[in-house]
């Protein structure tokens, strides 16, 4: 997997400031909460990967590339 460069990280992190609502479209893990589930994004971490508190509560991260999530 090749990680996002600084620019782009800096763009996720404005796009998904912290305490924006979600809701899951896609994850491909066998942990993932089920499609449509929401959460509220605690931040973005240096590899572009979306923090969230599932309102399931898991706290899985949305990884940038491989995940897919969309605002509410």
């Amino acid at each position: 997997m090749r990680f996002p460069n600084r620019s782009v990280v800096e763009r996720v992190r404005r796009e998904y400031p912290a305490g924006t609502r979600v809701e899951l479209v896609q994850m491909d893990d066998a942990q993932a909460p089920p499609i449509g589930t929401k959460g509220t994004v605690k931040g973005v971490d240096d590899t572009g990967s979306i923090m969230v508190s599932w309102d399931n509560g898991s706290s899985l991260n949305v990884v940038y590339g491989e995940d897919v999530v969309k605002k509410i």
